[in-house]
């Protein structure tokens, strides 16, 4: 459903990301993970094309991102890091905006938001403005916004930012859910949230992939048998060494 083929991308003389290439079926959900600059949003954001990369192309449903963008965009629900909202408005009225954009009207456009507001525990503020909201309730009415149209793919950055615990435990189990009918890519930096609702995570580090497998195969690789050792001791190199010396 997704396929990211030599995926390049710099910023002056910082590669950002250096020729990743990986795949998403659907059925799955990926847990993107990796140290801040590894190069996850910048992958992501090539993905959806929010930017454009150097090399390389991804699809989506077999729709070239680069090529057919327009295709390939419609089958995407994406909520990037910290998403733009419009703050006067109600939640309700913001993702009937949101709905009316993607070609949405009428009974369709009033059926898609209730269901999005009820997915995403909404209803207790879908009259407040989205100024008044905390943290949480303000990334959840943006999670509700990249679901609206019923996506094929998810690409979520950081989704359960901001959340209280009861909430990223809601937000997780929702993602599992989904992901038995979707493409689902999520970042995160809570590893414990890898084991809870992926079937497969990729760790990058310096805009390469340095591991890739299901969380159960990740955890075999690490000697204490605990994920977050492995991520250290796959992202740290330079740290580790300094240790054993």
């Amino acid at each position: 459903m997704i396929k990211a083929n030599k995926l390049r991308k710099t910023f002056g003389e910082k590669v950002a990301v250096n020729n990743l290439s990986f795949e998403v079926k659907k059925g799955e959900v990926l847990g993107f993970l990796g140290p801040n600059g590894a190069g996850k949003s910048t992958t992501m954001r090539m993905i959806t094309g929010f930017i454009m990369p150097d090399s390389g192309d991804a699809t989506i449903g077999g729709h070239s991102i680069v090529q057919n963008p327009e295709a390939a965009k419609s089958l995407i629900g994406y909520l990037p890091e910290n998403a733009p909202s419009y703050p006067e408005m109600t939640v309700q009225a913001f993702l009937r905006f949101a709905a009316e954009i993607r070609g949405m009207d009428g009974v369709d456009r009033d059926k898609a938001v209730d269901h999005s507001i009820d997915l995403c525990f909404l209803g207790p503020v879908k009259h407040q403005s989205i100024d008044t909201l905390s943290k949480g309730y303000t990334h959840r009415t943006c999670l509700a916004q990249a679901l609206l149209h019923d996506p094929e793919v998810l690409i979520l950055d950081e989704p359960t930012d901001g959340l209280d615990p009861n909430q990223k435990h809601e937000a997780r189990q929702l993602i599992k859910r989904l992901g038995e009918t979707k493409a689902i890519i999520f970042s995160t930096h809570i590893l414990e949230e890898v084991e809870s609702a992926c079937t497969r995570a990729i760790i990058i580090d310096q805009g390469s992939i340095v591991a890739n497998g299901t969380p159960k195969e990740l955890i075999a690789q690490s000697p204490s048998g605990k994920l977050d050792d492995l991520f250290r001791d796959l992202t740290m190199p330079d740290t580790k060494q300094q240790e054993a010396a």
